[in-house]
């Protein structure tokens, strides 16, 4: 039964005993308790509870706690006094409906007392709130340090698998041996295609090291990629960008779009007798930053992505640990038409934790 019970609601007993243990000793020594000083005492506790309780419901329905640091203040010194006032009010109206009057108290009117209380449960509010805060700051970082701790756990356990499937091996033996083929008809452009190779080989080891990467970086490794594939597929192979140029300092996960275009290629183009078209877009929307890769194809649910070894919900995972949940991905057959479209949705201007 009593594991049942909260941590925020075994802190609101825990705070309400020390305020009527502090009470009573106070009480006890510097003066004298009459026979309403104690169902007076319980009243303004239970009072207090429902204070606080729809104090921290309305921090809840604002979402004071994932707003700026300035505005939390701003929020915190505003329901202090706002909820204060209503403290205030309740405790003398407890005292009035008793005919409770404490003797410190009897030399004022009730508008004095009114402040008076008001004024004093300004503290307690305030002590209230700060530790609510700091609570729920502490929290918060504890929670970010275990998402980071299970990021680094799956990047270690997805590491052998993610550079396989960053490093196809029949993509590697095409390229050589278009490669190979163009040396003597065309050594320049063999020497550029040795040179876009080397670079998606540098991108797939150093990829577990970065969290996360500009746009324009991880384009770079999927223009030397789709060259190396135009090589082979040659004019059955259409590509088109549509890059929002805003766009291209968003940080993203590192290899993710490389790898949905390796999939669209293996999955959708190759699988197309007159071949097809890859098309990569990257746009803002409703403060959301889009990333699109279509291509012709329609999508296989039981095979897309199970040979690379980078299956929808890894790559869900991995958006979520990134971003907090604030980032999704999805993958759809595009109706009445013969395209697959993936789409990831991420934050802009957002730092991943």
């Amino acid at each position: 039964m009593l594991k049942r019970i909260s941590i925020y609601w075994w802190c609101q007993i825990a705070g309400w005993t020390t305020f009527a243990a502090i009470n009573i000793f106070f009480v006890l020594t510097f003066g004298k308790a009459d026979s309403l000083f104690y169902p007076s005492l319980l009243l303004t506790i239970l009072a207090g509870l429902m204070i606080t309780h729809f104090m921290r419901w309305n921090i809840l329905y604002f979402h004071v706690l994932q707003k700026s640091l300035k505005k939390q203040i701003l929020f915190l010194i505003s329901f202090t006094i706002l909820f204060s006032l209503a403290f205030g009010f309740i405790s003398e109206l407890i005292d009035y409906t008793l005919h409770y009057q404490p003797v410190r108290l009897k030399k004022y009117n009730e508008i004095e007392r009114f402040f008076l209380s008001s004024f004093s449960s300004v503290w307690i509010l305030l002590v209230w709130n700060m530790i609510y805060y700091i609570f729920h700051f502490v929290e918060r970082n504890r929670r970010q340090q275990v998402d980071t701790l299970r990021l680094e756990a799956t990047v270690k356990s997805l590491e052998l698998k993610t550079i396989k499937a960053h490093i196809n091996p029949h993509f590697i033996f095409n390229s050589l041996n278009s490669i190979r083929a163009l040396i003597d008809e065309n050594p320049e452009r063999a020497r550029t295609a040795i040179t876009e190779i080397s670079n998606i080989l540098r991108s797939s080891m150093q990829m577990e090291k970065l969290e996360t990467v500009p746009l324009s970086q991880e384009l770079g490794i999927v223009k030397d990629y789709l060259a190396l594939e135009q090589m082979r597929f040659e004019e059955r192979l259409k590509i088109e960008f549509n890059i929002q140029e805003n766009t291209i300092t968003q940080p993203i996960p590192p290899m993710m779009l490389q790898t949905l275009v390796e999939n669209a290629i293996k999955h959708g183009v190759s699988k197309q007798i007159n071949g097809g078209f890859i098309r990569i877009s990257s746009s803002f929307n409703n403060n959301t930053h889009e990333l699109i890769v279509q291509n012709s194809g329609q999508l296989n649910e039981n095979k897309i992505f199970t040979e690379s070894g980078f299956g929808i919900k890894s790559t869900q995972d991995r958006l979520n640990l990134l971003y907090n949940g604030k980032a999704h991905f999805e993958i759809r057959n595009m109706e009445d038409m013969n395209v697959v479209e993936c789409k990831i949705v991420m934050p802009v201007n957002i730092t991943p934790a």
